[in-house]
Formats: C-alpha cells, structure tokens, sequence
C-alpha cells in the first residue's frame, strides 16, 4: 500500500476518533445535570475540538478530504446514548458511558500508533496528544463513578 493511502487511513481514523467523542458530547451533555460534570465534559469537548480543528488543518494542507463517520454510525451513537439514559440519567451512569467510550477511544489511539507507525510524524505526534486526552479525561471521568 502506499505511503499516502496509510497517511489517509490514519488521519481518517484520528478524525473519526474525534468526531465521535465530540457527537457524544453534543448528545449528551443537554441529559446532565450535575454542574460539575457539565463543567468537566465542556473541557473535555473544547480539548477534543482543538485536536479537530489541527487534524483538520494537517488534512488542508495535504489535500485530504476527510472522512467523518457515516450517517449510519452517528445514528446508532444517538441510539445507544438515548437507550443508555431512557432510563438513568444519573451522573453515574452517565459517566459510566463516557468511560467505555473514552476506553475505546484509547484503544483506536493505540491501534493506529502500531498499525501507522513511522507513516508521519505530524500524524503520530496527533495521535499521541488524543492518546494523551483519553488518558486524562479516564482519570478525570472516574471522579464521577
């Protein structure tokens, strides 16, 4: 495969990454209640949305359309979200939520810095800093358990 086919694979997959954390956040913030959680997922999506505007630009700047998820895949986030609280909108549950999507997030990052190793720099150093966010926003999350 060649190096730019790995180099928008990776990019994509970093975006996709990003958008389904920010979509999540979008969705659910308007179910919490908790002031202080309010506050803790507004950081979480201003950091995630820094992130994406740079993925952005490094797209632009090679020429690269990128690829958000599909309408399908944004449809069953909605859908899980919207089950996943019908009943408990408690800030436990909630959390719970954000916790398993921040663990598959984290997952992502680490598949795509092994399976994209030495594509890019620029893209590896990305990754890293999302890697980076997951991380802290798991310790962060936790709190509200």
């Amino acid at each position: 495969m060649a190096q730019n086919e790995q180099y928008v694979k990776f990019i994509n997959s970093i975006f996709q990454n990003l958008s389904t954390a920010l979509q999540s956040i979008e969705d659910m913030l308007p179910k919490v209640e908790d002031e202080e959680f309010k506050k803790e997922l507004s950081e979480e999506y201003s950091n995630y949305d820094l992130l994406s505007r740079e993925c952005e630009m490094l797209a632009k700047s090679e020429g690269i359309n990128l690829k958000d998820n599909t309408w399908f895949e944004k449809l069953k986030l909605w859908g899980s979200i919207n089950i996943g609280t019908m009943l408990d909108k408690s800030t436990r549950n909630i959390a719970e939520m954000f916790l398993v999507g921040t663990v598959m997030g984290l997952i992502q990052c680490l598949k795509d810095l092994k399976d994209y190793s030495g594509v890019s720099e620029d893209l590896s150093d990305l990754c890293s800093k999302l890697n980076e966010l997951e991380e802290k926003n798991y310790q962060n999350l936790k709190n509200f358990i």
